[in-house]
């Protein structure tokens, strides 16, 4: 029997969780419920879940502070931010903190349920893609290794630790060394967005990413190069 998805609605509104709740259950995902940050956190370390859809304003322990503790010990758990917070500068700060979406409140609920089916969605193939030769799951360069059947990074020998959607990301890039993706593409094809999603979505993780890989390599951060104007591209530097 199919093991279900199951998904951490976290808000201290009963009235959200209730109607997220109702939503997500209808689409056949097993539903958990937190209260608050604390609760949250707590469910959140002890039970591995699929997503959890997390407020931002709550009492005592917001949502910045439990994803940031969350990203301490459990990097790969898809996190989407929920929050009446709707300026650049709070968005920013949700993907900096490790958060793989965001969605404003008042939202709508069939809305949310797109945006959690496209987190979800963490397995792509990507047709005509090359691949090393010892494994079609094992993108090799000099500076960067990407083992998908393991979704571990690794640059210059050491591991990076990243985010689904960062991951995600890296490795759409990767499988196409070369060829140049446009922002509306990369919604498209690494979150899945095609009516709705925010570009600037795309800057914020890329510049994440290439944070994250600069702290072990420069060279793999360099990998992930901006085509002013257009979009970006992943750059196989010349022995």
């Amino acid at each position: 029997m199919e093991e279900k998805v199951t998904l951490l609605v976290v808000d201290d509104e009963e009235r959200i969780r209730r109607l997220l709740n109702m939503y997500l259950t209808r689409e056949g995902y097993e539903v958990e419920e937190a209260v608050d940050g604390a609760d949250a956190l707590e469910k959140a370390l002890v039970n591995n879940y699929d997503c959890i859809l997390l407020d931002l304003m709550m009492p005592e322990k917001d949502g910045l502070e439990v994803l940031e503790e969350l990203r301490e010990k459990k990097i790969m758990t898809p996190v989407m931010m929920l929050t009446a917070k709707g300026e650049e500068s709070d968005r920013v700060t949700g993907f900096e903190s490790g958060a793989d979406d965001y969605i404003v409140k008042p939202f709508s609920p069939r809305e949310v349920v797109l945006r959690v089916k496209a987190i979800l969605r963490r397995s792509v193939t990507f047709p005509g893609a090359a691949s090393s030769s010892t494994s079609k799951d094992l993108v090799v360069f000099p500076q960067l290794t990407i083992d998908h059947d393991a979704h571990r990074v690794t640059a210059e020998g050491e591991e990076v630790g990243l985010t689904p959607k960062e991951y995600e990301l890296l490795y759409f890039l990767a499988k196409s060394p070369d060829k140049v993706f446009d922002r509306e593409q990369l919604l498209k094809e690494v979150w899945h967005y095609e009516f709705f999603g925010d570009l600037r979505t795309v800057d914020t993780h890329v510049k994440r990413l290439r944070e994250k890989l600069s702290r072990v390599s420069e060279q793999a951060a360099k990998m992930i190069v901006t085509v002013w104007g257009v979009g970006y591209k992943f750059e196989i530097p010349n022995e």
